[in-house]
């Protein structure tokens, strides 16, 4: 799957994340976002190497449950899934941290 270009607002509930086959990236954010923006060229990159996970990247912030429910407290935090378990977390990644996540 490919890179996702915008945040989703419309995010889908914890339930239906956790029951996500194979590789997935969660993605939280917003579109104004200075470091979320420093962070797209370096995402794109990584995950043109790695088609087989999923992307979804999703809108953050007060009254997102999903995100409380992840605790994300920073963005971008990115939270790598496999059939809906976390396999780790980056913060505000450097492109190794980036790396060492997907690979």
């Amino acid at each position: 799957m490919p890179y996702t270009e915008t945040f989703t607002v419309d995010a889908p509930d914890r339930a239906e994340i956790d029951t996500l086959p194979g590789l997935t990236l969660l993605e939280f954010g917003v579109d104004w976002c200075p470091h979320c923006q420093a962070a797209q060229a370096l995402l794109r990159g990584q995950l043109e190497k790695s088609p087989e996970i999923r992307h979804l990247k999703i809108e953050d912030g007060p009254g997102r449950r999903l995100g409380r429910s992840y605790r994300v407290k920073l963005w971008p935090t990115l939270i790598l899934l496999r059939d809906g378990v976390e396999t780790g977390r980056v913060v505000r990644p450097s492109a190794a941290e980036l790396a060492e996540l997907l690979d």
